[in-house]
């Protein structure tokens, strides 16, 4: 890998008439993130000019959206779109459950204080002020990226769990909203697995199902991102992926997001549970709904 071969490679696929589409996606879908970050700084030392100022005048709609966020730090993305999320024109209430639902402590955290810095307000007060209600304080518990994150089980503290959500939900008239938050937001996922075995056992029906008929909208929306990402995050995205490009239209904002942020992490597992679950390729998802640069490059990160 050579930073400036690559620098010079960019430029040469935007200086003159046109622009060479092909060759900025191959250069940089064969990259990983932090040597896009390279080539970023080399491209500004070596040739005095900045690389995103000059993808953003020669590319546009949503190709131009995957090319900048690959060229994005992987903490400063995630801090973009919570607050396109927040400050947008309406609430962008899916990609706030997603990105605080799937992301660990450390990530939350370095998320917050970067938000901060970049904002000047936190990301704790943007929550609450454009949310509301109980969705309001789930979003708040998983902001604090406070999660236990041992791998313990305590057996007698599962059961009473479990026995305390079905309390809290099922077995009472009205639904005790705190008991779901406080516990699935906050214990730990080994312990909340062996809390949903012994829940089904009580309720005899799975969490996710109570969680369905007990409450509605936005925070139902949250708590099932929690559990769907306690038990295979994987399939989670994969159910976002799938949701973002099936029915009319697509959601963009959705597709680009997934398919950038889990690149490098887990595409390779989402693509399995994609195909498992619902029987087509994830390639041939992207394929038959996307067209053109857009197309091609979110291909490649896909890969397969």
């Amino acid at each position: 890998f050579s930073a400036e071969q690559e620098a010079q490679a960019l430029r040469k696929a935007m200086k003159g008439f046109g622009t060479d589409e092909d060759a900025i996606i191959e250069t940089l879908t064969k990259l990983n993130i932090s040597q896009r970050q390279q080539v970023l700084i080399t491209y500004k030392s070596t040739i005095g000019r900045d690389l995103i100022d000059d993808l953003k005048s020669e590319l546009s709609g949503n190709f131009e959206r995957v090319i900048i966020a690959l060229m994005t730090p992987t903490t400063m993305y995630d801090v973009h779109e919570l607050r396109r999320a927040l400050k947008g024109a309406g609430t962008d209430e899916g990609c706030l459950i997603e990105i605080l639902a799937s992301r660990t402590n450390a990530e939350i955290r370095h998320i917050s204080e970067n938000y901060k810095l970049q904002y000047g307000s936190t990301l704790e007060d943007d929550i609450v002020s454009d949310t509301s209600s109980m969705f309001r304080r789930v979003l708040v518990s998983l902001a604090t990226g406070n999660r236990d994150e041992g791998t313990f089980v305590d057996e007698a503290l599962a059961q009473q769990d479990a026995q305390c959500l079905y309390e809290a939900g099922e077995k009472k008239w009205g639904t005790d909203e705190v008991q779901f938050m406080s516990i699935l937001c906050t214990r730990n996922r080994c312990h909340l697995l062996r809390v949903f075995d012994v829940y089904r056992v009580i309720a005899n029906k799975d969490i996710t199902e109570s969680i369905k008929s007990e409450m509605s909208g936005d925070l139902e929306d949250a708590l099932l991102a929690v559990v769907k990402c306690l038990r295979n995050k994987p399939a989670y995205f994969a159910e976002r992926l799938y949701k973002s490009m099936k029915g009319l239209g697509t959601d963009d904002s959705t597709l680009i997001r997934v398919m950038v942020s889990r690149s490098e992490i887990d595409m390779l597992y989402i693509r399995r549970e994609f195909l498992a679950t619902y029987g087509k390729s994830l390639h041939s998802f992207i394929k038959g709904d996307c067209s053109g640069d857009y197309r091609k490059v979110l291909l490649r990160l896909c890969g397969g």
